[in-house]
């Protein structure tokens, strides 16, 4: 349901293999030991356009502060937060954070999203 409060959550780990061929998508050589920030905001893109708010989701702006290292085959876990709504405008307002297995903060921020879908916003 799309109201403020509403959240939404995914783990996810991250195995060397799957480094691996983000890597070699990119051209990259590899050089950490650590999850690359954009499998991160990955976390975030999945949770927007496929859960909260779901289908018809269009980003419009996402910042995101990295406050730690992801190890890789370490689980992680995004969650997306609603914390406002504009429903004249079709616009929500976002918190975006994922943690590490301990809890340590691996990544804040926020996004907007707009939501073009038939049944937002709600008839009033």
């Amino acid at each position: 349901m799309i109201r403020i409060g509403a959240t939404h959550s995914i783990s996810r780990t991250f195995t060397p293999e799957d480094i691996k061929t983000y890597l070699e998508m990119g051209g990259a050589c590899a050089g950490s030991n650590t999850v690359p920030e954009p499998l991160i905001g990955g976390m975030f893109s999945y949770l927007l356009g496929v859960e909260l708010p779901g289908p018809g989701t269009m980003y419009l702006k996402q910042e995101t502060s990295f406050k730690g290292d992801a190890a890789i085959g370490r689980p992680l876990e995004a969650t997306v937060e609603i914390t406002n709504l504009r429903p004249e405008k079709k616009l929500i307002d976002l918190s975006t954070t994922c943690k590490d297995q301990n809890g340590n903060m691996v990544a804040e921020g926020r996004a907007l999203v707009y939501l073009d879908r038939e049944d937002w916003p709600p008839s009033m």
